[in-house]
């Protein structure tokens, strides 16, 4: 796949305010400062596509990114800052919760983690909750350029094994800041969207 217009569309707060029409959507899901927004600029080689922020949790709301005239990006608020307020926190867990069970056009989840350190207790609640409610997903472990090549297999199985990964998951390293592994993720999509088309 090669990506070759890409435009901001809606922050949404509400299923209101969702896009209309059936496109696929390639949602990405993570906690706060993880790199979402960093991933949508580099895939997209725009540099400012997506907002950046040095303060995590400060996204609310869920960004919708038209990609080639024929998909979505659906940059969900990142979960897990500390410094937000429980009521803010359970706001944005429903925003996210309501999204994914009730969106019908979602293709692929992306689920990115942080290579460098172990999955939080988050990050494991939201594994179990792709993973038991059959989600179509894959694992991108982002930073990957922070360690060195040779270490990311032990990097990798570390992810699996905290959060007891079955085999059938696909997980792939990645980095926003050195663009490496983009070809991977760009196959991955290809991979999901055929899928889709099959299945129609």
């Amino acid at each position: 796949m090669q990506i070759k217009s890409a435009e901001f569309k809606i922050s949404a707060a509400s299923s209101k305010q969702y896009p209309d029409g059936d496109f696929p959507e390639v949602v990405l899901v993570g906690k706060s400062n993880v790199g979402k927004s960093s991933f949508i600029n580099t895939l997209t080689n725009r540099k400012a596509l997506a907002r950046t922020s040095n303060t995590p949790g400060k996204t609310r709301q869920i960004n919708f990114y038209f990609i080639n005239s024929s998909f979505y990006f659906v940059d969900l608020p990142g979960y897990g800052f500390s410094q937000m307020s429980k009521m803010e926190q359970e706001k944005v867990g429903k925003l996210i919760e309501s999204y994914l069970i009730c969106r019908k056009n979602i293709t692929l989840i992306l689920f990115l983690l942080d290579i460098r350190h172990d999955p939080t207790k988050d990050d494991l609640l939201m594994y179990q909750f792709l993973n038991n409610n059959q989600f179509p997903f894959a694992i991108l472990a982002n930073k990957a350029d922070k360690i060195a090549p040779t270490k990311i297999p032990l990097y990798l199985d570390n992810i699996k094994n905290k959060l007891k990964i079955d085999d059938d998951i696909v997980i792939l390293p990645f980095s926003s800041e050195k663009k490496i592994f983009t070809d991977d993720v760009l196959n991955l999509l290809d991979e999901s969207r055929i899928k889709i088309i099959i299945n129609l």
